[in-house]
């Protein structure tokens, strides 16, 4: 079951930016504390970072443009944080893959972001999406990380939480 809450996404300014969305799944593990007595709690974040910068999800439409003009050309990096949370065991970890979009378009990024709305997602963009068909040139690590959940990771953490 996926449930969710509205919490805020800040944290410490001081928090290196690695760390950032490891940090915000505990957070958003830990609001869901009374029911880790019964249930496994499973909470991720993603940040996307470029160029020593945290791009986080857009506030309109003109800030997702802007986000995918600095991501266009460039490399940048996916982070997700993920926690699992039972009882009283918590493991945390995040996953970094790097992410390559080719040069894109005024008119690309005016088409995906009218069409698809990216406003839920830290860069303001999908891998799964259209906007990852035709402009990404290249990934090294997980395509699922970039997705928002390191999957084979959660795998091998499950294995060890339990046994």
């Amino acid at each position: 079951m996926v449930k969710s809450k509205n919490i805020p996404e800040d944290y410490p300014s001081d928090l290196p930016k690695r760390n950032i969305s490891e940090f915000l799944a505990e957070k958003k593990a830990e609001s869901f504390c009374e029911e880790s007595q019964s249930n496994l709690i499973i909470a991720a974040d993603t940040t996307v970072l470029v160029e020593g910068k945290i791009l986080e999800k857009p506030v309109d439409s003109l800030d997702a443009r802007r986000m995918l003009k600095e991501l266009s050309g460039k490399y940048h990096e996916v982070i997700t944080g993920v926690c699992l949370l039972h009882k009283d065991k918590k493991i945390s970890f995040s996953d970094t893959t790097k992410v390559y979009f080719r040069d894109l378009s005024d008119a690309e990024i005016e088409h995906y972001v009218e069409t698809y709305k990216p406003f839920d997602k830290a860069g303001s963009y999908g891998i799964q999406e259209w906007i990852g068909l035709v402009g990404i040139t290249g990934i090294e690590g997980s395509y699922f990380n970039v997705m928002g959940l390191p999957i084979h990771r959660v795998y091998e953490c499950l294995k060890e939480f339990f046994k």
